[in-house]
């Protein structure tokens, strides 16, 4: 082939090759490796994207999660705050109890000398 254009019969026969198909035939390997490296960066987007929308779910659940244990532990919390302070009363109740049995016993112990 020669680049002016012209036929060679030297081999067979061969068509004529311009500039013009050389540049069309480059251009289109080129769009077809274009092609393929749209249909893989599509590919690639529709994967994140569907990793995302998996990702977002499972944050979705962890946040319903935490709500539910924050108020699980706000109730806890609560139950401990009435406990203690019923404690205390129970507590000085106690203590007064054992303050009255160990005057009365100290005054049966006075009385009976």
């Amino acid at each position: 082939m020669d680049r002016g254009g012209m036929k060679h019969r030297e081999g067979g026969p061969r068509t004529e090759m311009s500039g013009y198909s050389v540049y069309e035939e480059e251009n289109e390997r080129m769009t077809e490796n274009l092609k393929m490296k749209a249909s893989a960066l599509k590919s690639l987007t529709i994967d994140i994207g569907n990793e995302v929308k998996y990702h977002n779910k499972m944050l979705g659940e962890m946040d319903s999660d935490f709500d539910s244990t924050g108020g699980l532990l706000g109730a806890t919390m609560g139950r401990l705050k009435i406990l203690s302070r019923g404690s205390q009363a129970k507590l000085l109740c106690y203590m007064m109890l054992f303050a009255l049995f160990v005057f009365f016993v100290i005054y049966w112990f006075i009385k009976l000398r």
